[in-house]
């Protein structure tokens, strides 16, 4: 049976257990991850926390909608059996009927029926880290060892003592510009997550400086459940022609090669990042998201609240 539990009656020992155990558990599931990107948030359990499923919902202009939160990639159910596609669409069913839109990302092991018409695509890149350094190098990208080369020789180096802080400024002053959907509310709720996350001891974070010492890029990696996820990054737009990014980005996987993890590059959708991201040998993999609009003829306009917290 597959009940939902308001934020106060969930049990979050036995959340985390469940995904904790769970074959498709991943870092956003855990439930001080989800305490900080929306609190609040509702579940779907079944039985004795057998399979459970967040939600992560809200109320705007007076329409309840069913949403994905910043700096979440996938939710979706999580099982400690094998999920069928009858499973799924079981907890999909059971979605309270207060949402009247919903645009909600599963995960990567939420099987769906491809005639289901209310589901759409997302692309996400993946790295096996369980070969030696020499062999991922090798199914680098012409390009990406080219750029990789022109960092190596610009006298980039490491930094291991960067600051969330500094990454976050960092983005801001750059990509962010363009970003105008984020606020200070969510760097700073990213801030608060990656200060939890190091105290979780699941989040380490790493910086390239140039010849002159100066911070040109830095990136936030979380780990969970044998994956090392690249969450976010900021990059010196002054300094393109170092590809610090590319440099960190090796350097990353020449550290964990010939481990059992997976190294998840978090997206993307879009065909530049994606070429970027494959460049270092990844490859494709997709997962489902459910889109409902249970409103008629002009109430639609709902869908266009989806997507802001």
């Amino acid at each position: 049976m597959i009940r939902l539990l308001k934020h106060d009656m969930i049990d979050k020992k036995r959340w985390d257990e469940c995904i904790s155990k769970s074959f498709n558990g991943n870092i956003y599931a855990w439930s001080w991850y989800l305490d900080i990107v929306h609190p609040q948030w509702e579940a779907l359990v079944e039985n004795d926390y057998e399979r459970v499923m967040p939600l992560t919902g809200k109320i705007k202009f007076g329409i309840s909608y069913l949403f994905q939160p910043f700096f979440v990639q996938q939710l979706g159910v999580f099982s400690q059996s094998v999920l069928s596609e009858d499973d799924v669409e079981n907890f999909i069913s059971a979605i309270p009927e207060k949402y009247k839109v919903v645009k909600y990302r599963l995960n990567e092991y939420n099987k769906v029926r491809p005639e289901w018409n209310h589901i759409a695509m997302h692309r996400n890149v993946e790295l096996d880290m369980i070969y030696d350094y020499q062999y991922l190098y090798n199914n680098y990208s012409k390009n990406t060892k080219r750029n990789l080369a022109k960092a190596e020789a610009g006298g980039l180096s490491l930094n291991k003592n960067v600051k969330a802080n500094d990454i976050i400024k960092l983005f801001r002053e750059n990509r962010g510009k363009d970003v105008k959907h984020w606020n200070d509310e969510e760097y700073l709720r990213l801030l608060s997550l990656i200060d939890m996350a190091v105290c979780q001891e699941c989040c380490f974070m790493t910086g390239v400086n140039d010849i002159d010492g100066r911070l040109i890029a830095g990136a936030v990696f979380m780990v969970s459940h044998d994956r090392i996820i690249f969450l976010f990054s900021g990059n010196d737009d002054n300094y393109k022609d170092k590809h610090a990014l590319t440099f960190l980005l090796d350097n990353t996987i020449r550290e964990f090669s010939e481990t059992q993890y997976i190294f998840d590059f978090e997206g993307s959708d879009s065909e530049g990042l994606a070429r970027f991201y494959k460049g270092f040998g990844g490859k494709e993999v997709f997962y489902p998201e459910i889109r409902l609009n249970n409103f008629k003829g002009i109430f639609k306009f709902a869908c266009r609240i989806m997507g802001k917290g």
